[in-house]
């Protein structure tokens, strides 16, 4: 049997939460040290408690758990402070950035360079008008995500280990890497090579990169989850046919 353990002063940002029995809540948590965890938060949903309206997303926390099963006890936690709110199409971000995790990372996994990456892009979110944001900092962050659970592109050279060239055109397999077309014709769904080079150096200035680096990450996601779509895109879905 797992021995009992507490844990201190843990930097989190919270994920989800869903209400438990009459009082308390169930929370998923990203922390620094320790990756992906399961809290109670006991007599959270108390007006009185010194939880209520704490434990919102995308605010950062440090907290304190004990326990020794699945789902650990929280026992403490601080708001840290210098997060704006977020509103608008940084909201949406950030609710898909949190089902990312939710749904790639395995529990109590530690990515603390993947924490650090999270808790700059909301500071970007935070900062960022309400109807735009960065492209550049979700397909980073997308990037990384994978490179931290072991899917990383390869995108300097092809699967034959020759130098991507700008103006070629490549089909990316994926688990394989770029293959070179040797045709004037696009073949759909391929990439300019300066798409593959320019991701390479997260530099997502250049429309056409943007662009295809958008469908390209869209088709590794996909594939890494199995092919269930997103809660967060169909959301955004249902908002434009609503428009």
């Amino acid at each position: 049997m797992p021995r009992n353990r507490r844990v201190d002063a843990q930097p989190v940002y919270i994920l989800h939460t869903r209400p438990y029995r009459e009082t308390s809540l169930l929370l998923e948590a990203f922390s620094r040290d320790y990756g992906r965890l399961a809290l109670m938060a006991r007599g959270a949903r108390r007006p009185h408690s010194t939880l209520h309206g704490l434990l919102m997303a995308f605010q950062p926390l440090e907290v304190a758990w004990s326990g020794k099963g699945e789902i650990l006890t929280l026992m403490r936690a601080e708001w840290q402070g210098g997060q704006p709110l977020l509103s608008g199409l940084p909201l949406f971000c950030g609710y898909y950035l949190n089902e990312l995790l939710l749904r790639l990372l395995p529990r109590e996994d530690a990515h603390p360079r993947l924490f650090m990456q999270y808790a700059k892009i909301l500071l970007s979110l935070g900062h960022s008008p309400h109807d735009k944001v960065s492209e550049a900092d979700l397909r980073s962050f997308e990037r990384a995500l994978l490179s931290e659970l072991g899917y990383g592109l390869t995108l300097m050279s092809d699967v034959e280990g020759r130098s991507v060239q700008a103006t070629a055109r490549y089909r990316y397999e994926i688990e394989r890497g770029s293959i070179l077309l040797h045709t004037d014709e696009p073949e759909e769904g391929s990439f300019q090579g300066q798409t593959l080079l320019d991701m390479s150096r997260d530099d997502y200035s250049h429309p056409p990169t943007r662009l295809e680096a958008k469908q390209l990450m869209r088709r590794l996601l996909a594939y890494y989850l199995d092919g269930r779509e997103l809660e967060t895109r169909k959301w955004v879905k249902e908002l434009q046919e609503a428009c």
